[in-house]
């Protein structure tokens, strides 16, 4: 069962020429000439392309999440970033699929409180949320990964 969204705010996004267009939002904060990578067979031009933006996307609403956390163990993770990669590639039923990696440098952590975040974050993240059991996500902290509890 789907659990309902009070909605309390809405990002609405145009595109036009695909993945080899342009893209901007309603209130014009974001306009974006799109290209498609090298690696996909484009010409690698000088736009941006969706997995980065989702990669941008996931990267920030994930370290909201640790910082809500840290706050609330009083911890200081000021020095802290979350780097998120998104890879795009062919899946063995056909078409495309995505996957997501992020990883957590957080110095002042310990490394067993940097997994615990990860982990904390990774439950409540809305975009871990509307991942989860759709693309494989990959948690790491420092580099180490973060091995995931059965769901």
């Amino acid at each position: 069962m789907i659990e309902q969204t009070n909605v309390l705010y809405t990002a609405e996004a145009t595109a036009v020429g695909g993945r080899e267009g342009h893209a901007h939002t309603s209130d014009g904060r974001l306009d974006v000439d799109l290209d498609v990578p090298t690696e996909m067979g484009g010409s690698g031009g000088p736009g941006t392309n969706p997995e980065q933006l989702f990669a941008v996307g996931y990267a920030a609403c994930f370290q909201s999440s640790l910082l809500r956390f840290a706050a609330g163990r009083g911890l200081d993770l000021a020095d802290a970033r979350l780097t998120a990669r998104v890879g795009i590639g062919l899946v063995p039923s056909g078409g495309f699929g995505l996957v997501a990696a992020l990883d957590l440098h957080a110095p002042r952590l310990s490394h067993a409180v940097a997994v615990d975040l990860m982990r904390r974050a990774h439950e409540a993240c809305p975009y871990s949320r509307a991942t989860r059991g759709n693309i494989e996500v990959t948690l790491t902290a420092d580099g180490a990964t973060v091995e995931q509890q059965a769901a």
